[in-house]
């Protein structure tokens, strides 16, 4: 069972986490998600531990149940001119302003972030797997993510994003090769920067 909440002092605290970091195509996904602290959810785990069917069907709880919750997104022309560890943590800057309810403390998935507006906030290595609004916000940037590199797939159909999301596999790196790039590959990534100079 995935643990309420970090802070005991905290009224409010927001979970983050970033979706697409890894991947050679797309925006770079963040969401910042605000749970009751009494919740509790059995079915709530890290989005990589579930179906792409449970994902969804946990969405469509965590947005009705959430106290608040927001998107945040970094686009590939971002990614490439500042690196995609700032990216992420801009998208979830992004994410916690869009929010309608002010965090009084923040947990992060993983072990790198930046100061939010003078909240206190924690790092926390696996935290998708350990904390529930974590948990909460890797389903939702997954999700929204996917969504995105489907309506991409449509536009550009031989890289396989609507199974692939765009990260770098076999078939992806050599629809790379075969086909180049499109205006939405991340250029400063190593399979892209190889494709391009092919």
């Amino acid at each position: 069972m995935l643990l309420s909440c970090f802070s005991a002092t905290a009224l409010s605290e927001a979970g983050c986490d970033e979706a697409g970091r890894g991947c050679l195509a797309g925006s770079v996904y963040a969401a910042a998600v605000i749970l009751p602290r009494d919740y509790e959810n059995a079915a709530l785990n890290d989005s990589k531990q579930l179906s792409a069917k449970k994902r969804y069907e946990l969405r469509a709880e965590i947005e009705r149940e959430a106290v608040a919750w927001a998107l945040g997104v970094a686009t590939p022309e971002e990614i490439d001119r500042y690196n995609i560890l700032y990216a992420s943590i801009m998208a979830m800057h992004r994410a916690l302003d869009a929010l309608s309810v002010r965090p009084d403390h923040i947990i992060v998935d993983g072990n790198r972030f930046q100061p939010y507006r003078n909240v206190p906030a924690h790092t926390v290595v696996k935290g998708d797997g350990k904390y529930l609004s974590i948990a909460a916000a890797s389903i939702l940037a997954k999700t929204y993510r996917d969504d995105y590199m489907l309506d991409l797939h449509r536009q550009y159909p031989h890289y396989g994003w609507d199974h692939n999301a765009g990260y770098p596999t076999k078939e992806h790196r050599e629809a790379i090769l075969r086909h180049g790039i499109t205006p939405v590959h991340r250029r400063s990534f190593a399979h892209v920067v190889a494709a391009s100079d092919e």
